[in-house]
């Protein structure tokens, strides 16, 4: 009697600790699909911006009669990862008469900027950093720093013709965020305009399913209640 009790509570035992097994489990399976649209959202972005600059070069290429990439993978697909890759490896040199601070915290400041952009972006359904009301407009101020940056490093670097493509990268980044900001805006407002009309369903279409249901019930309940007579 004694070793079947026994028995009983080691099987017990291993099956609460099955149990407890298969819940940590499910902890981490669930972690890591928090996971996946992050990474899917990011990967989708990356291998995007490979492609357009790769179309953008060979177009270029193809319109002063050049040849654009052609080495770096087939076709050339990869050479703007390839570029990334010789930027990230290669030695930071400083020029002799340039203002250190500015020059190093110029391209910080550009990359943390958009580093930051991603706090506002949804990347599922109630998978976002920072949930705000104002999230459009903190994304365009985020994007709106880029500039800035660049227009540092070129003026840090006490060179007239860094300075110059400092100015000429500024007043590009300005003029692609001019036309994206109005888009974004455009279509927030479009948002805002319908829900104008729609404003109701939130109220009172969980209602409406409520009662409706019920009604059906009501409705075959006396309809049972008839064959049964």
């Amino acid at each position: 009697m004694i070793v079947e009790m026994i028995i009983d509570m080691t099987t017990e035992v291993q099956i609460i600790n099955s149990f407890y097994r298969l819940e940590s489990l499910n902890e981490v399976y669930g972690l890591i699909w928090i996971f996946v649209p992050i990474l899917t959202l990011v990967l989708g972005i990356t291998m995007g911006v490979l492609v357009i600059v790769w179309l953008e070069r060979k177009i270029s290429a193809a319109i002063q009669q050049r040849i654009g990439p052609e080495y770096a993978g087939p076709l050339g697909i990869i050479q703007a990862l390839a570029d990334g890759t010789k930027l990230l490896l290669k030695e930071d040199l400083l020029p002799s008469r340039s203002n250190i601070r500015l020059f190093r915290v110029g391209p910080s400041i550009g990359f943390i900027s958009i580093l930051l952009s991603y706090l506002v972006i949804p990347f599922g359904y109630r998978l976002v950093l920072a949930d705000l009301s104002i999230g459009v407009f903190l994304w365009i101020a985020f994007s709106s720093i880029v500039p800035i940056g660049l227009l540092m490093s070129g003026y840090g670097s006490n060179n007239k013709y860094s300075f110059s493509g400092g100015l000429r990268a500024t007043a590009q980044s300005i003029s692609y965020e001019i036309p994206l900001t109005l888009c974004v805006l455009a279509i927030s407002l479009r948002v805002i305009r319908l829900y104008k009309y729609f404003f109701f369903i939130n109220d009172y279409y969980p209602r409406y399913v409520m009662v409706r249901n019920s009604s059906d019930y009501e409705i075959k309940s006396d309809y049972r209640t008839g064959l049964n007579k």
